[in-house]
C-alpha cells in the first residue's frame, strides 16, 4: 500500500507543473481578451510590466536559494532594493489599468480582465515558489 502511494504522488509532480502553465496560459489569454474583446490594445501595458516585474530580482536578487518571499538577515541590501523594486513594479502592473479606465481609454470590462489576469499570474509565481522550495521537486 506505501509503494502505491508513493507512485501516486510522484505522478503528482508533472501534474503540478502542468497545473502551473495552465494558470499561466489562462493568465495571458485573460490579459489578451481584455485588449481584442473591446478592439483597444492600451491594457497590453499591463503586458509590459509583467515583463518588467521579475528584473530586479534577476539583476540584483541574491543568487541562494531564498525565495522572494523570505524575510531575514540572510538577505543582503541588494536583494532588499530588489524586492522594493519588484513592489514597486508590481503596484505599477495594479495601477496602470485603474489610470487607463479614469482616463476613459479602455472600458470597466477590460480593466476587470486585466485585474483578474494580475490575479491569476501572481498566484501562479506564488504557487512556484511554493511548489520549488520543497524538497521532494
Amino acid at each position: 500500500m506505501a509503494d502505491t502511494s508513493a507512485y501516486f504522488l510522484a505522478c503528482l509532480h508533472p501534474c503540478r507543473l502542468a497545473g502551473l502553465a495552465f494558470m499561466f496560459s489562462v493568465g495571458i489569454m485573460m490579459q489578451i481578451l481584455a485588449c481584442a474583446l473591446y478592439s483597444n490594445w492600451w491594457p497590453m501595458l499591463t503586458a509590459l510590466m509583467y515583463v518588467m516585474v521579475p528584473m530586479p530580482c534577476l539583476f540584483f536578487g541574491s543568487s541562494s536559494s531564498e525565495s522572494l518571499l523570505s524575510v531575514g538577515d540572510a538577505t543582503g541590501d541588494w536583494a532588499d532594493a530588489a524586492k522594493f523594486l519588484t513592489g514597486f513594479s508590481t503596484v505599477g502592473s495594479i495601477a496602470i489599468p485603474a489610470i487607463l479606465r479614469h482616463a476613459m481609454l479602455i472600458e470597466i470590462g477590460a480593466m476587470f480582465l486585466a485585474y483578474s489576469s494580475f490575479i491569476i499570474l501572481t498566484s501562479t509565481v506564488i504557487l512556484f515558489q511554493y511548489v520549488t522550495r520543497e524538497s521532494e521537486w
